[in-house]
């Protein structure tokens, strides 16, 4: 008996090692595969790498830009007025999900692409124990003795621009990103300010001040932005004008003195450029948060403000194109936007999106502020005049039971006040947390309907943008991110290598072999 278990472990153990040997078999081929891919034959490695993510900008919202505008240049026949980055040569597409969901947040997705490694929702650049650091392209560049720039339309301390200079087990320590961001020895940053610059209860060291100690100037108006000049100071610079969480106005509420995602991007070529070569990340951030709120024209215009921005990159690569290579992705896709929606069957109408004349943000300011202070007592002559005004609709020529779904909305939107109860943020919390609570035979939350009609946001406001969706022929599935693929565009040396479906990790994985990282 006892020679009988002597002889199993023995045939166990060489089991594993048969099996130890096959894994590491395995993983050197996928080494060398890994290598070999790294290298084209012929082609040599680009000095010069721009990355530009469209925060929740999949493939829809960008064909929804190339549609709305082809429809302004020719309503009477389907057609497409491309954008810039359609004209790369080079497309793929990547997954998104991360260690919590297929339906992954900004924090978790901006650390796949930055560094390469899946993380938790939430967790900005760290492991989900939130103890282990994970280094970023971005600082592997810097080492490497590359100038750095980091531009975002959002909070410069926001998730996505984050991952690229900070470590920190949540998202949500905006003032520890902040002096991070000073001590990151970057070359540029630009953009949106600090969300919490004192800290949340303001009794800690200014972050502006803490960055000038460490060799920054800061610049925050457009005079001195232009007259910024490549002295090989480090440079952080910001809007003057930001709305309430310290982000770029939507481009559709932009006025012209202020300045654009493509003048940042424009500026930090000028800062960057040197014979050392530089990597530079632009995100279009308030794209997701457009799509968010479901504001199918508002997600247009800053998705041509991001487009606007890399054609900034490709005036640089046509002077440089041996040196330069552009990748231009997002890190997840968000509302689950689509072209076609049932009201309309087959027909889509982009051209009525030209009505608009503000965002959704823009009407609660401009309008449903007043609405509120008063009471909501608003005549039905001043509601649809403001409603023309800001959207291009006209009430009077709706379907009735469109008309129904302004009636109830506004009704909504009256006793939401009554409840003092006008955070978006806190009926998307309590949508999150019933969603943890799962019925046992469904293995779903239960339905909230009133989340589904107005997703916490201003139940009038989101109404109105759901009209003015539908009779364009656009649907949305959600508020929130969603689990769809997202594309890939590539141009320059080795962009070949960004072609094929693949995961987000694996655009970290292939620029640092790419730029030798």
């Amino acid at each position: 008996m006892m020679a009988g278990l002597k002889t199993n472990n023995l045939c166990r153990l060489a089991y594993y090692f048969v099996w130890a040997l096959v894994l590491f078999a395995i993983s050197i081929e996928m080494a060398q595969a890994q290598n070999q891919v790294a290298t084209e034959p012929g082609r040599k490695n680009p000095i010069y790498v721009f990355l530009f993510i469209g925060d929740g900008m999949g493939m829809t919202q960008r064909y929804s830009a190339e549609s709305y505008l082809g429809a302004i240049k020719n309503p009477s026949n389907p057609n497409l007025v491309k954008l810039a980055t359609s004209g790369f040569p080079v497309l793929g597409m990547c997954t998104t999900y991360d260690l919590t969901s297929i339906c992954p947040d900004s924090a978790s997705t901006g650390t796949a692409i930055a560094s390469g490694h899946k993380t938790t929702s939430g967790t900005l650049a760290m492991d989900p124990t939130g103890k282990i650091p994970y280094k970023s392209i971005a600082t592997m560049a810097k080492e490497k003795g590359m100038k750095v720039g980091i531009v975002s339309s959002v909070s410069i301390d926001h998730a996505t621009p984050a991952v690229f200079y900070a470590n920190q087990p949540t998202r949500s320590n905006h003032y520890d990103i902040a002096i991070q961001l000073g001590k990151s020895g970057f070359d540029y940053f630009g953009g949106g300010g600090f969300l919490s610059p004192t800290g949340s209860n303001n009794d800690k060291p200014d972050a502006y001040e803490a960055a000038k100690k460490n060799g920054y100037v800061i610049v925050n108006n457009k005079n001195d932005f232009q007259a910024l000049k490549p002295t090989g100071n480090k440079v952080y610079a910001y809007e003057a004008a930001l709305d309430s969480q310290k982000a770029l106005y939507y481009d559709i509420d932009r006025s012209s003195d202020m300045i654009s995602l493509a003048e940042f991007t424009k500026k930090g070529i000028e800062l960057l450029d040197n014979p050392n070569g530089f990597f530079m990340m632009v995100e279009g951030g308030k794209i997701d948060w457009t799509n968010h709120a479901n504001d199918a024209r508002t997600s247009i215009n800053d998705t041509i403000a991001l487009d606007n921005a890399v054609r900034e990159a490709i005036t640089f690569y046509n002077q440089h194109q041996d040196d330069t290579l552009i990748i231009v992705t997002a890190d997840h896709e968000t509302g689950g936007m689509t072209i076609g929606w049932a009201g309309t069957r087959y027909v889509t109408f982009y051209q009525t999106l030209g009505g608009p004349t503000m965002s959704f943000d823009a009407f609660n300011t401009t309008y449903v502020a007043g609405y509120r202070k008063n009471g909501w007592k608003v005549t039905d002559q001043q509601l649809m005049a403001d409603i023309r005004k800001a959207f291009g609709l006209d009430v009077d020529k709706l379907d009735a039971w469109q008309v129904k779904m302004i009636q109830d909305a506004l009704a909504a939107s009256k006793a939401k006040a009554e409840s003092k109860d006008t955070s978006r943020d806190r009926s998307a919390n309590k949508a999150k947390s019933a969603a943890t609570d799962k019925d046992a035979d469904s293995h779903r939350a239960p339905i909230d309907q009133t989340y589904v009609l107005y997703g916490g946001y201003e139940p009038l406001t989101v109404t109105l943008i759901h009209i003015l969706n539908n009779n364009a022929g656009i649907g949305w599935t959600s508020y929130s991110h969603t689990g769809l693929p997202v594309p890939v565009f590539a141009r320059g040396p080795q962009s070949n290598q960004f072609s094929g479906f693949y995961d987000d990790t694996d655009i970290a994985k292939k620029l640092i072999n790419i730029m030798g990282l």
